[in-house]
């Protein structure tokens, strides 16, 4: 049995951070441009090569915030459901303040993301 590929994006103001994890341990970790300077497809896009690179369906867990960077991200619809295709389904996670104003040294630290997706369970 293949382990599953959990993917929390956090959209922040200045930049996007994903954290890709299997239960045994971080297979991506990745700081972004800010979404507003991305394609509108690009987030899709990207998960989708993500499933394909893995072979399996990822579970994904948007950090969403009041600002409304995660909306840009075309990732859930109006009513705040997330998507579900053939390759991911999202899960929509709303953060504590404190989690998106930490600041990050070298790529940073992705606890508060690793802690979203354990929260959210998806699939």
């Amino acid at each position: 049995m293949t382990d599953t590929i959990r993917v929390a994006i956090a959209p922040e103001r200045t930049q996007v951070r994903l954290l890709a994890t299997t239960s045994e341990r971080d297979t991506l970790k990745a700081i972004l441009p800010p979404v507003r300077t991305a394609h509108p497809r690009a987030a899709a896009t990207l998960l989708e090569g993500l499933a394909l690179w893995y072979q399996q369906r990822l579970c994904v867990v948007l950090c969403a915030d009041e600002l409304g960077n995660s909306s840009e991200l075309g990732l859930y619809d109006d009513l705040g459901f997330g998507h579900r295709t053939l390759h991911y389904e999202v899960g929509v996670a709303f953060a504590p303040r404190r989690c998106r104003r930490r600041e990050l040294r070298g790529l940073g630290d992705f606890r508060d993301l690793r802690q979203l997706s354990l929260l959210e369970t998806v699939g």
